[in-house]
């Protein structure tokens, strides 16, 4: 074992999703913790027709196991102030648990089951999925940022979402307990719940760059006139998520290519993409 992956797994440490739910530290007037019934979803309309096609309702029937409301966060239920304006409205945020299935943790179906349910609940989510995977229980949080659908006001547009990595609870790294420990209620704005959904954002977008970097940092908001940090370090691990694609695609095409100028055109193409993810990666 190298002197990085010994520093590594002494540094890493085990909790249970319970104890990560007890650092979030959500009071508990917040409490609901009542299950969610998959007919909810199976049965959701946009007015006209279901939500669900084909393969979420497969998604919902085979790969979730259980939904659960665990906390809702209102006004009355904690001291932050709705927020509204000409696009956004974020009267509560709720943050939901999402049992997935042993089979799925290689599938990224919570991906899919994450876009239907944020199309079923109107306002802001905090959904925590849980898999188990080679008998560690493993977290992946997801967050979409949603906007008042200007050609109907009475529905609602999915403008973003973002999830993390899987996190395998039974190693967790230096990196993900600071993220761990940043997600405490305390340590977010109590302004209005626009705030502090940005700031959720803000912890995930940190995480997803501490997968490439190693360390988890948050970064202040830019000036006004610029992009903030946290929107421009999303669109650099987007960035980076597309050359890593396109290598992939050329190195696939190498194994394949018999001709030597052909095979040296491609290698060029992967060194200079290899160069560029590590521009990136040093901007993280």
């Amino acid at each position: 074992m190298t002197t990085n992956t010994t520093t590594a797994a002494l540094s890493s440490r085990s909790i249970s999703f319970d104890e990560f739910l007890e650092n979030l530290d959500v009071p508990s007037s917040c409490e609901l913790n009542k299950p969610i019934f998959k007919k909810m979803f199976s049965e959701a309309t946009d007015g006209k027709k279901s939500i669900l096609d084909a393969a979420d309702k497969k998604a919902l029937k085979d790969d979730v196991e259980k939904i659960r409301w665990l906390y809702t966060l209102k006004p009355n239920t904690i001291n932050i102030a709705p927020y509204k304006d000409s696009e956004r409205e974020y009267p509560e945020i709720a943050i939901l648990h999402v049992e997935l299935s042993s089979a799925v943790n290689s599938k990224n179906i919570y991906r899919r089951v994450a876009h239907f349910i944020n199309r079923a609940i109107p306002y802001p989510l905090v959904i925590l999925f849980t898999c188990e995977k080679d008998g560690a229980q493993n977290l992946a949080i997801v967050l979409a940022e949603k906007r008042i659908n200007q050609a109907d006001k009475e529905k609602w547009v999915i403008e973003d979402s973002i999830q993390s990595y899987w996190i395998n609870l039974a190693s967790v790294s230096a990196a993900e307990m600071k993220f761990f420990e940043s997600l405490k209620i305390n340590n977010l704005p109590f302004s209005n719940f626009f705030a502090f959904y940005q700031a959720l954002i803000e912890r995930l977008v940190a995480i997803k760059c501490a997968e490439h970097s190693g360390d988890f940092s948050l970064e202040r908001t830019g000036r006004s006139n610029e992009k903030s940090s946290s929107t421009a370090r999303l669109d650099s691990l987007r960035e980076l998520e597309r050359l890593e694609a396109q290598r992939s695609e050329i190195s696939n095409k190498l194994k394949k290519i018999k001709q030597m100028g052909k095979q040296v055109e491609l290698n060029t193409q992967i060194k200079k993409i290899n160069d560029e993810i590590a521009n990136i990666k040093g901007r993280l």
